[in-house]
């Protein structure tokens, strides 16, 4: 018989060293999973990530054409909903910067009324493309302005019964210069109608409607009030009659003249991009005062209504003259301080308005 032998002592060590470890690593791993399962059960259900939803925004389409002729001005493309009319007239101006927004007026319709700022241009659109049609508002206010007077003066110098007693109308001779009187004021807003349909093109932004109510409110007045007295039936002529006349009309045809070429001068010098310079006098001898003053076209202008005052020889013809002299001393003073920042050595010796005096 075999007899069976004692593991030795460093043996049985090692034996109970390894029952120990699987002992030690099983209880570990039953705790891990313990811990496991506790995590997940306070975290509670796991949610699957959200799904991400992508939102399609439509962009509108502005066309834009001019009211009178149907042809297209451009297109504002990229136009959110949310957008009102106000912020397609800024993206318009970005693309034509001749028309500020204050000027630009929108209709859905050639004859229909202009569209708010503050409509949204969603509730405008039947499709993606929206048509609009362009009114210039600026040179639309200067015309209302400049129509009225010319109007006005013509009621007034037919001598309606409404105005004047029929019956001293008919007594009462009419002296030439009331005639020329006429013609006179119908060739000065005649030429700013003609230069503001052909020859100007406005820079500055403005208020239109304000604008338009005082302007109107002041032309309009003025008017009236001397278109009553001149073609009064009791209308005297100026005191030094024909001399004093024929001198005036030959003085205010010449500002008139004069007037039309600056404002022809300054056109081109626009149209033709050289903005760098101070404008040059040409071969015409009207523009040659631009070597004097460095506005020329209210020189002319003030000159035309002093000869006017001169001729027909009213009150409100010389009151009126005296408050153009005033309105026009302010706007060549702040043009003048305008060229001298910018043109400082081709201005710095020349008057603003009236030669060697302002």
């Amino acid at each position: 018989m075999h007899r069976r032998q004692k593991p030795s002592a460093p043996e049985h060590k090692r034996d109970l060293a390894a029952h120990g470890g699987a002992l030690s690593m099983s209880h570990n791993d039953t705790r891990s999973f313990f811990n496991f399962s506790q995590l997940v059960l306070s975290a509670g259900h796991l949610k699957s990530p959200p799904v991400l939803k992508h939102s399609k925004v439509t962009y509108f389409e502005v066309e834009i054409l001019d009211v009178q002729s149907k042809k297209q001005i451009c297109i504002v493309d990229k136009i959110p909903p949310s957008s009102t009319l106000l912020d397609v007239k800024h993206k318009f101006h970005k693309a034509c910067p001749q028309w500020y927004p204050s000027r630009v007026g929108l209709q859905l319709e050639r004859n229909g009324p202009y569209l708010k700022d503050s409509i949204n241009i969603q509730s405008l659109a039947v499709s993606s493309i929206i048509t609009l049609y362009f009114t210039d508002l600026g040179q639309q206010f200067f015309l209302t302005e400049y129509t009225g007077p010319l109007l006005i003066y013509l009621l007034f110098y037919i001598r309606l019964s409404t105005i004047y007693d029929q019956v001293e109308s008919t007594k009462n001779f009419r002296h030439p210069v009331v005639h020329l009187a006429c013609f006179c004021h119908c060739l000065h807003y005649i030429r700013h109608l003609l230069e503001t349909l052909f020859v100007h093109k406005f820079s500055g932004g403005h208020t239109p409607l304000k604008n338009m109510i005082k302007g109107c409110a002041f032309y309009w007045g003025f008017t009236s009030w001397i278109a009553y007295y001149i073609n009064h039936p009791r209308y005297t002529p100026p005191s030094f009659g024909h001399r004093q006349v024929s001198f005036a009309a030959l003085a205010f045809l010449m500002c008139e003249a004069g007037n039309h070429f600056i404002n022809v001068t300054l056109a081109h010098q626009n149209h033709s991009g050289s903005k760098a310079c101070f404008p040059s006098p040409t071969y015409n001898p009207f523009t040659w005062l631009f070597l004097l003053v460095s506005c020329p076209n209210y020189t002319y202008e003030v000159g035309s209504w002093i000869s006017f005052t001169v001729m027909t020889q009213t009150l409100p013809v010389g009151i009126f003259a005296f408050l153009m002299v005033i309105q026009m001393s302010l706007w060549a003073q702040k043009k003048h301080k305008l060229y001298l920042k910018r043109f400082y050595p081709e201005v710095r010796r020349k008057a603003a308005m009236i030669p060697i005096i302002f």
